[in-house]
């Protein structure tokens, strides 16, 4: 049995009767529980829980704290090569996307390496398109062992792999995955995923179970908000994490809930996801998963990323580009726009002036 199989569970499933039939003491009840099932966490993401949202702010944050003390886990991204073979709807990097199409030689990948070490970040994330003439595994592979020279601690946000290529870029120095859904309903998931190797829903779906079967040490998931209705995009991401961690408990599970954003190509979501939407995402992931990793990325503005630090976050991406060698390469093409475009010491110092510290370093691979 995959998660593929656990999803398939909710086909049919009539998400607006349930939410009917939901009451305010229903709700009161839920959250004061100390273990919440799938469908009180699918509660708390429904209009009647929007009532309650200080209640659960003021939960969430006395668990957070709790769980992960008054700290934020800075990362930055870094974009290794734009190819991409996929006619993704929403993407920038899409195929027929007419963009300057980049690839970092070994040096440049040095040159980018060094400028971000100097901040002091010691995460870093790397990503690609899915171009497996353009970006095998075996230049990722390549990359890595430059990268491990800078950095501390390597996740990957590529195309879906196999088993065994998880694997080798283990064996090389990665330790994390990043990798979205994008959508987790299937036939949605076909419209926006017309052709190229990433159409393959259940493929891209149980790549985290392959990661984690080969030892990776974390893995985030989540679904691109504004491509669906929210409230189930966010119930199957959290019943995704939440089935990641019941069984491999010794890899660290979290989620993004990360909005659309303005790119080349122009796509513009068919889903409004509020700040208060998101913000009911996040408090209600919370109280579900309490040990569960909340990363927030600069898709998000700077005024509302700060008040998300006390809100379940414990993750923040920093100094950020989505361009290929974008630090010291001005003319290439960003993936999406940033919306804060503060630098690695802004972050820090809006941090400890809300009293929580800024962590470059938490993990070393020996």
């Amino acid at each position: 049995m995959s998660y593929y199989e656990e999803r398939s569970k909710y086909n049919g499933f009539n998400f607006d009767s349930f939410f009917n039939n939901l009451t305010d003491d229903v709700i009161r009840k839920i959250i004061a529980r100390n273990r919440l099932s799938v469908l009180d966490y699918l509660a708390l993401l429904s209009p009647r829980a929007e009532l309650f949202l200080e209640e659960m702010a003021q939960r969430a944050q006395r668990l957070t704290v709790q769980h992960f003390g008054r700290v934020i886990f800075l990362y930055t991204p870094m974009y290794l090569a734009n190819y991409c073979v996929n006619q993704c709807l929403y993407c920038g990097f899409h195929v027929h996307n007419r963009l300057e199409r980049k690839k970092l030689t070994l040096p440049e990948v040095e040159r980018e390496a060094k400028i971000i070490a100097a901040t002091g970040l010691k995460h870093i994330l790397v990503l690609t398109g899915e171009s497996r003439q353009q970006s095998p595994v075996s230049y990722i592979k390549e990359c890595v062992e430059e990268l491990k020279k800078h950095f501390t601690s390597i996740s990957i946000e590529i195309y879906a792999l196999e088993e065994a290529e998880y694997a080798e870029l283990i064996s090389a120095g990665v330790d994390g995955l990043t990798i979205y859904q994008e959508i987790y309903d299937e036939e949605e998931y076909a419209r926006f995923h017309p052709a190229g190797p990433k159409s393959n829903y259940r493929f891209r779906l149980e790549a985290p179970e392959r990661a984690c079967r080969t030892g990776i040490r974390t893995v985030n998931v989540g679904a691109l908000l504004g491509l669906g209705g929210w409230r189930a995009e966010a119930f199957f991401t959290g019943l995704h994490a939440d089935y990641l961690q019941s069984r491999f408990p010794d890899v660290e599970v979290s989620i993004s809930p990360p909005r659309i954003r303005p790119h080349l190509g122009g796509f513009q979501p068919e889903f409004d996801v509020s700040d208060k939407n998101l913000v009911q995402y996040m408090l209600a992931f919370r109280l579900f998963m309490p040990r569960g990793g909340i990363t927030i990325s600069t898709r998000e503005r700077a005024e509302l990323r700060d008040r998300l630090v006390k809100l379940g976050a414990t993750k923040m991406s920093a100094g950020s580009c989505t361009a290929v060698g974008g630090r010291s390469n001005q003319e290439s093409t960003a993936q999406f726009e940033i919306s804060d475009e503060r630098s690695v010491k802004e972050m820090a110092e809006m941090l400890y002036a809300q009293g929580y510290q800024p962590v470059y370093k938490d993990w070393q691979l020996i």
